[in-house]
């Protein structure tokens, strides 16, 4: 009878015993020892990769982009490949693509069109059928060997959508060219080759290969991209090299080129130019190209210690008059990111903010809609600019696990603001823009794990955001700093995946925050606390906090005394450690409390009826 009661007690501790639910495949990771249960890679982790050097042509008005390139492809792994699966993004142009709604007229193209196919110089066939989309699995003449390579060779066409979002015309002779070029797909350790079927809500997986690139356009048009330019001496008119030059080591906004210069010509050498750009270790590139955008540059210093400075610059149109401050609202975030939160030096030699319809991130990239509120033009840039680390720095698997960069890149989005903004300006549009929709939400789906794959919304934003924020206010800037930099560590330029992050914050801080990870992330929970009761006795109050919802979120306490006054008490998720359904504090005031009241601030609660001591009369 007393064993039964010993062990009752100890399962009633919420933190005891706790373990997180590990698919089979990851498991096998860990005994293949790719993978380690402490969040480390392990001894035999491998990563492909691979080397493309391609050539693009763009001469609009013309809607035809033609391009060429040869990938060498390095099998890492242990297994020997007898096909490989390629991908085709912009194949969701194509009528019967399966995509996440309905298409326009200006949406739909033919999809992208193999022109001619090589395996190791030799001709292969590929035959075009209307049935395959976005990936295409391809036996390959020979098997590819462990550790071995193979070289690949496209030519290839397609037609830029009149209708752009991500990718497409901006206007007749501006177009953003992105995942427009046959790529191979993500093999990997835990799930093998990557055939997540891609709609165009869903984000990407990509391996971290080197790029040499060359994009050709007529006179007077401009490229922007993924990479450092090459030869800017070849493609402008000394003038404008010469301001681009200067730019790399200016803190001031210099004009490389204005709309008003481009149209009465010689920003450009006065022929067909080629422009060069290589990028090393990166999971895309992507290029935009026009002939009437301004644009902007300067640089900032990301590291003191190195003096390292990276480019930055923005391309827009006379109309955009937000992105007039874009370069040096970029030398901010670029600096912010880098010295305070994650606080890792921004990794790329570059970063360009250009003008078009998406709010949409790439390497060293941003697709940016303009606004005429350019505050708010600030906080989507600051957004887009922070998933340099999530997903790219960190190579994460979007498709599947939203909430591992969009939850970051709003956690990220949320601290820059505070500095920004102010904290009362930062909290009330964080709650209406990324919390309210999720405490509020009549559908199903919004209290579903987020560790599932493609959990997105408000519950692959919002939600995860809140998650990190909690955690930092649990373990305090300190310790959250050393885990963070751990993972990035560990993880930065390969493949993590959940487990990979939550074992390594369980290893560095020498917690099982497993409490933690099972309430946020694998359960069906929400945000939802509630005054029990509260007792008054000769030392002061004690306070009883159901958590109805389920999650450990940190709470304040809002004592008003009976002359007026008020205080405020802050308590962190650690009153859920041992207990997730109740926690009980006490309270000692030297005077009388009047009211009692539960704020949860940015961890907005789903019923706010039981939140006031007393409970008001109806």
């Amino acid at each position: 009878m007393r064993l039964c009661v010993v062990l009752l007690v100890l399962l009633s501790n919420t933190a005891f015993a706790q373990t997180l639910y590990v698919p089979r495949p990851v498991k096998k990771a860990y005994t293949q020892q790719t993978r380690s249960a402490d969040g480390r890679p392990g001894a035999r982790y491998w990563q492909n990769r691979a080397r493309y050097s391609m050539a693009i042509t763009a001469s609009p008005p013309d809607r035809t982009v033609k391009g060429s390139e040869q990938i060498t492809y390095f099998n890492n792994s242990p297994d020997t490949l007898k096909s490989l699966v390629y991908r085709f993004i912009l194949n969701i142009h194509k009528a019967g693509a399966p995509r996440a709604g309905g298409a326009s007229d200006a949406y739909l193209t033919s999809g992208v069109h193999v022109d001619r196919f090589t395996v190791n110089g030799q001709a292969a066939n590929w035959a075009e059928t209307p049935t395959y989309f976005t990936w295409r699995n391809v036996a390959l003449p020979a098997p590819l060997m462990p550790h071995d390579s193979v070289r690949l060779s496209f030519d290839w066409h397609y037609e830029v959508s009149r209708r752009a979002n991500r990718e497409g015309m901006i206007d007749s002779t501006t177009y953003y060219l992105a995942y427009f070029y046959p790529r191979v797909s993500v093999y990997d350790d835990y799930s093998g080759w990557d055939t997540f079927n891609w709609n165009d809500q869903l984000e990407f997986y990509n391996d971290f290969n080197d790029y040499d690139v060359s994009v050709t356009v007529p006179t007077g048009y401009l490229v922007w991209g993924t990479g450092g330019l090459l030869n800017a001496a070849e493609v402008l008119q000394p003038a404008h090299a010469q301001r681009y030059n200067a730019s790399l080591n200016s803190d001031q906004t210099i004009h490389v080129a204005t709309t008003a210069e481009l149209a009465a010509g010689g920003v450009t050498k006065q022929a067909t130019n080629t422009w060069r750009f290589r990028a090393g270790d990166v999971p895309d590139v992507t290029y935009a190209i026009s002939n009437h955008f301004n644009w902007d540059a300067a640089s900032v210093v990301v590291d003191t210690g190195a003096r390292r400075r990276v480019s930055v610059q923005s391309a827009y149109d006379d109309s955009a008059t937000d992105f007039r401050h874009m370069a040096q609202f970029t030398r901010d975030a670029l600096a912010w990111f880098s010295y305070n939160w994650p606080g890792v030096a921004y990794p790329y030699e570059k970063m360009t903010v250009f003008r078009g319809d998406a709010d949409m991130e790439y390497p060293m990239m941003v697709n940016d809609g303009s606004n005429q509120d350019t505050a708010f033009s600030r906080f989507v840039a600051n957004h887009e600019i922070a998933h340099t680390y999530f997903p790219f720095y960190m190579g994460i698997n979007e498709t599947r696990y939203t909430f591992m960069d969009e939850g970051w890149a709003t956690a990220l989005e949320y601290l820059i603001g505070v500095p920004q903004y102010g904290q009362h300006k930062t909290d009330s549009s964080f709650k209406a823009f990324r919390v309210r929709g999720w405490t509020n939400s009549g559908n199903v789906a919004a209290d579903v794990p987020v560790y599932l794959p493609n959990v997105t919304g408000d519950a692959g934003y919002g939600r995860p955001a809140l998650a990190y924020l909690a955690l930092k206010e649990l373990l305090g800037d300190d310790v959250f700093r050393k885990a963070l930099h751990a993972y990035m560590d560990r993880w930065h330029s390969k493949h993590p995946i959940p487990w990979d992050f939550f074992n390594t914050f369980n290893n560095v801080t020498g917690s099982n925050l497993n409490w933690f990870w099972n309430s946020w992330f694998f359960e069906p929970n929400y945000i939802d606390l509630g005054l029990n009761r509260i007792t008054k006795s000769r030392g002061g109050y004690t306070v009883a906090i159901d958590n109805i919802g389920g999650i450990p979120a940190p709470v304040d306490l809002v004592l008003t005394y009976a002359d007026g006054s008020t205080t405020t008490l802050h308590k962190t998720p650690a009153i859920w450690k041992n207990n997730l359904k109740q926690a009980t504090i006490t309270i000692s005031p030297n005077k009388s409390i009047q009211r009692l009241e539960l704020n949860g601030g940015i961890w907005m609660d789903a019923d706010t009826t039981n939140n006031v001591w007393p409970k008001p009369s109806k």
